[in-house]
């Protein structure tokens, strides 16, 4: 199912994080935040993410995270927070919150979340895991939406 298939992350990453509308100042608060992460630092981001998220009631018994794993992702959180917002990227931080107001930050950070969790999406055991939801998939029914699968 090739429709169905190349759908599927994008997907998931819509469930993750909301898609984020910016101004050309926000924009740029965006474009640094990217720009000025490592892939160990969008992994402290997801990490962090992901804890927050294992607080929910339904997910508390697929995920545990201890309150020590939990008070060090927030820690780890903070500092990178704290490096983006008050040096890396303060010029623009500044410019964004005068120009845009402080609604201009969280829609930055949504961005910088699109791009970790896409790092995320694209592992090779995620989208094989990913990829283990359209064996699950009833075929006819989803090709009742998309048309047949092309031949491969």
């Amino acid at each position: 199912m090739k429709h169905s298939a190349m759908t599927l992350p994008a997907l998931l990453a819509l469930l993750v994080v909301q898609p984020a509308m910016a101004g050309p100042y926000s924009d740029e608060v965006s474009k640094c935040l990217v720009r000025s992460t490592s892939e160990t630092d969008k992994n402290v981001l997801v990490k962090w993410i992901f804890a927050a998220v294992a607080l929910h009631p339904e997910l508390k018994s697929i995920a545990a995270v201890s309150e020590a794993e939990r008070g060090m992702l927030n820690r780890n959180a903070a500092r990178l927070f704290e490096r983006l917002l008050t040096e890396t990227c303060r010029v623009e931080v500044q410019q964004a919150l005068k120009y845009e107001g402080p609604s201009t930050i969280e829609t930055s950070f949504q961005v910088l979340g699109q791009v970790a969790a896409r790092g995320l999406f694209s592992h090779p055991q995620v989208a094989a895991g990913v990829g283990d939801l359209e064996k699950a998939l009833d075929r006819k029914k989803m090709e009742s939406v998309f048309g047949p699968t092309p031949a491969r």
